[in-house]
């Protein structure tokens, strides 16, 4: 029986043969199944538009009814090679020359032959559910210093019942779009002149993040962490010590000179909570430490991954570094899972796909019995808070195991948020130790851990989480109180003055517009409260309230509104 990513495959490679008719000139990359679907990257002789995918779409179902079996061969090297370099395929040689062994495998579907190792359906007639979906720029082998190339990104199902779900989904995700609607909704932006991947906050952005951040530090206050600030850049000395240099440093901006010496952009914060903890000794009564920050850091990433807050170059790490005592690791891991659970669920994320990465085969450090060690309790924290996860072999960092949990959003989209990650490397290579009760130094266990990820990152989930509807406690704008004309602007002005002494996040609406228009701009801000104050309304010391949604609430008192309001904001973060 056929798999969703043979089926994938082979449809990528049913498109390939139609660009191959269409356009006789174009060359050839790779052309994968992925998670939702598959693409195929070509070489164009001119640009290819979303307008040319409904001809390839055309082209790929007429020939799927002619039922072309997919039939595998092997070749030596040098027949493969010599059939591709005959027909100026540069980049199918490329692949030829990296594949080892003596020979290849080809798939040949009517006429198109392509390099691959398969597999396939046997038919193209078991192909039924597909589609196009977009064109995008990718450079060969994901490097810059690469020719971009044309990517066709299109997906099929086994059914077209799960096709039309997926494509219902990917109307929606269109819909929930964070870069989109923070546009519409003033959150944030992005400016060339500032660059790419930096983000502006605008003051309801900001807005939303404080109170994201406010939240995040009364938490992990009353956890017992201790909350630190830490400088943006260092000197390189510490990043040599740290290792980053060594294995980080693709992702670290270039040096500056100060004072004749070098210093880097931080790429994390753990090499400064070091530092905090190193500043003076510590006994084993003292410990567990937890050192937590909102630290700035910048990364390198290539502007073809850039993607709004998802991904950026810029970000602030909800970031925190456990020390503990061998003993106490396995107790502060179960904690920080259930911490970090706790901590999602007050945003209403309350679906989860959890990761145990294990160590990966290659730049690995330290002893087997710590990776067993660590990894195990790893699993048992999870266990212990009764968390279904899955293992992800190889997919720890150099420095030890990590757990991974991912969202489940609105429309079933994981989304990256909490890791929990354990370290043999950095208490070693900075010589970290405390006092036992044996009056001798021992070295301490370190647990890196993010609940939130990056805000930046949290933020743009949020927003498509909610679809720019944040729960009342987020909203950066809680109630609009609307003039229903000029007149009675002074009286709205007061009423706004009173919201806000008590505490409620409020904006005034007095423009010479009509009522209507006021109550479709204050929905289509997604505000969750609208107060309407008209000659009635002061006669009778109310407010007539509407809520998002256009729900009717009817007239409170002022004092009654704010009391709703209230209640409506307790309901998540409690």
């Amino acid at each position: 029986m056929n798999t969703v990513e043979t089926i994938r495959h082979s449809t990528s490679h049913i498109m390939a043969a139609v660009v191959k008719q269409l356009y006789p000139d174009a060359k050839f990359a790779i052309g994968p199944a992925t998670a939702d679907g598959f693409y195929y990257d070509f070489d164009m002789p001119s640009p290819l538009s979303e307008a040319d995918l409904p001809k390839i779409l055309k082209g790929m179902k007429n020939l799927v009814k002619r039922n072309l079996p997919f039939e595998k061969a092997e070749w030596p090297k040098e027949k493969a090679r010599a059939y591709f370099a005959e027909r100026g395929e540069i980049y199918k040689c490329e692949l030829i020359d990296d594949i080892p062994g003596d020979t290849v495998s080809i798939y040949k579907t009517g006429d198109f032959l392509d390099l691959c190792k398969g597999p396939h359906v046997g038919s193209t007639k078991e192909i039924s559910a597909f589609a196009l979906l977009s064109v995008a720029g990718a450079y060969w082998r994901g490097s810059e210093k690469n020719k971009m190339l044309q990517r066709i990104y299109g997906t099929a199902f086994e059914t077209q019942e799960a096709l039309d779900d997926y494509l219902r989904k990917l109307t929606e995700a269109k819909e929930r779009d964070h870069r989109k609607l923070g546009k519409e909704l003033g959150l944030y932006d992005f400016n060339d002149q500032i660059g790419p991947g930096l983000v502006l906050w605008y003051p309801k952005g900001a807005m939303v993040k404080t109170l994201i951040e406010d939240f995040w530090r009364s938490k992990h206050t009353a956890a017992g962490y201790q909350l630190v600030y830490t400088p943006h850049i260092g000197k390189s000395t510490l990043w040599e010590t740290s290792g980053h240099l060594e294995f980080y440093q693709d992702s670290m901006y270039a040096p500056m000179q100060i004072d004749e010496e070098e210093y880097y952009l931080k790429p994390m914060n753990c090499p400064f909570h070091i530092m905090i903890y190193k500043s003076q000794w510590h006994s084993y009564r003292e410990l567990p430490i937890r050192y937590a920050e909102l630290g700035t850091v910048y990364r390198y990433e290539l502007s073809g991954v850039l993607h709004g807050l998802l991904r950026v170059r810029g970000f602030t790490q909800d970031d925190a570094h456990i020390i503990c005592t061998p003993e106490q690791l396995e107790e502060e891991v179960i904690k920080t899972v259930r911490f970090s659970i706790e901590m999602l669920r007050a945003f209403g994320l309350n679906e989860f796909d959890i990761y145990v990465s294990t160590k990966p085969k290659e730049k690995a450090i330290g002893e087997k019995a710590h990776w067993d060690e660590a990894t195990a309790a790893l699993k048992k924290a999870l266990e212990s808070n009764n968390l279904p996860y899955q293992i992800d072999e190889g997919g720890g960092a150099f420095y030890g195991p990590k757990i991974d949990i991912k969202i489940k959003d609105a429309i079933d989209r994981a989304w990256q948020c909490s890791t929990i990650q354990f370290d043999f490397n950095l208490p070693e290579r900075f010589n970290m130790f405390y006092i036992g009760s044996d009056g001798a130094e021992h070295r301490p266990y370190m647990i890196h851990r993010a609940l939130l990820g990056s805000i930046e990152r949290f933020m743009g989930t949020l927003v498509e989480q909610y679809k720019g509807s944040f729960p009342v406690w987020l909203a950066p704008v809680q109630v609009r109180v609307l003039a229903l004309s000029e007149k009675f602007a002074d009286a709205v002005e007061a009423i706004t003055g009173q919201i806000r002494k008590a505490g409620i996040r409020v904006e005034a609406d007095v423009r010479a517009e009509k009522i209507g228009f006021k109550i479709r701009e204050a929905e289509t801000q997604k505000i969750p409260f609208m107060a309407i104050v008209g000659e009635k309304e002061i006669a009778d010391n109310v407010v007539a309230v509407r809520m998002r949604g256009r729900k009717d609430l009817g007239t409170m008192t002022i004092d009654a509104l704010v009391d709703h309001i209230r209640k409506e904001s307790q309901q998540l973060t409690t």
